[in-house]
């Protein structure tokens, strides 16, 4: 069985109530599966409309590629 634990939340940029939630899952697509970081963006603040899953060992290198993404645009 899934457990969720958020880890933090922030709001979301250019809106009123929207958030980032991230959080936590263990057993994400049954037993034995592998914990994943799960990103969910909410508009209204509540109600979840954007969601990626990525493996603990995907994150490093998604990361690095944010990190890029980032320097890019300053």
């Amino acid at each position: 069985m899934s457990t969720i634990t958020e880890l933090g939340t922030l709001a979301l940029a250019g809106t009123k109530k929207g958030k980032i939630s991230i959080s936590n899952v263990t057993e994400p697509y049954g037993k034995d599966t592998a914990d994943i970081v799960s990103i969910g963006i909410s508009l209204n603040g509540q109600d979840i409309q954007w969601k990626s899953h990525i493996p603990y060992e995907n994150l490093e290198e998604v990361i690095a590629i944010l990190q890029k993404a980032l320097d890019n645009k300053k």
